[in-house]
């Protein structure tokens, strides 16, 4: 009998069936560690650009503020915030009924006290860090631009209006004590200077405003400088039943300016 013998066959489970699977594990191991580095790569991207793109629009484009006093009301409410477009007045000119955003002229700020709870300084701080909320805020103003460089601005007229340039405005934005009381709380007749601005609060008798300051003597006349404007306020953000676009009444100062009465 003839005795036919084939090639051996390894047993399953025997020392080169098990190098074969390690072999054939390594590519996956390698590709898993692969991917793993390349999502790290990728998430690291995505907060350099988040950080570098909420810088740009913090520096060039647009800016968050919280209102810390009630000078604005009603028009904005204590701890709103607000969006501030900083291309005013780099780009785009001040216009008469802007709400602006300005740097303290010169001892026009007093110390404001944070009336923030916990919760809002905590969102404010994550916001401020990418650049979406402005950390100074107490350092800061907003008013309602009342005149431009050359207005002739005066209060009353006989119907307890302010005039610009003889032109008297009906201020439908405007807190005041009761229905007969003036647009203001003080009679003046000012031209703003040049390169300046004069600015009041909606709530024209309790705002530390151009008008409290050149009343009170400050050395800046109550004018603010142009180069002081962080830019305007354009858009209630928060809280969300505050919601709203910011409006700078452009009927109300229609036929105001010395172009006009051309």
């Amino acid at each position: 009998m003839t005795d036919v013998t084939g090639p051996a066959i390894p047993a399953t489970g025997g020392p080169d069936a098990n190098a074969t699977q390690d072999d054939d594990k390594k590519p996956v191991k390698n590709s898993r560690s692969r991917s793993a580095k390349l999502f790290l790569r990728d998430v690291l991207f995505i907060l350099l650009a988040a950080i570098l793109i909420s810088f740009l629009i913090k520096t060039f484009l647009i800016r968050s503020f919280y209102i810390p006093s009630g000078s604005m009301e009603d028009t904005l409410q204590l701890n709103d915030r607000i969006i501030v477009n900083q291309l005013e007045p780099e780009l785009t000119p001040i216009s008469r009924g802007d709400v602006v955003v300005f740097t303290d002229p010169g001892g026009w700020l007093d110390e404001v006290e944070d009336t923030r709870n916990g919760a809002q300084v905590v969102i404010d701080n994550i916001l401020s860090v990418v650049g979406l909320t402005a950390p100074d805020s107490n350092d800061h103003l907003i008013k309602r631009v009342i005149g431009l460089p050359g207005d002739v601005i005066s209060c009353c007229d006989d119907f307890g209006q302010i005039s610009i340039n003889g032109v008297p405005i009906d201020e439908p934005y405007i807190k005041v004590p009761d229905a007969d009381s003036d647009a203001a709380p003080d009679s003046f007749e000012i031209t703003v200077p040049d390169d300046k601005i004069w600015v009041m609060g909606d709530n024209r008798y309790n705002s530390a405003d151009s008008l409290y300051h050149y009343m009170e003597g400050d050395p800046s006349g109550g004018f603010v400088p142009i180069d002081d404007v962080v830019g305007r306020a354009v858009l209630i953000s928060w809280p969300a039943d505050h919601w709203s676009w910011l409006d700078n009444y452009p009927v109300v100062f229609e036929g105001v300016g010395k172009d006009d009465e051309k």
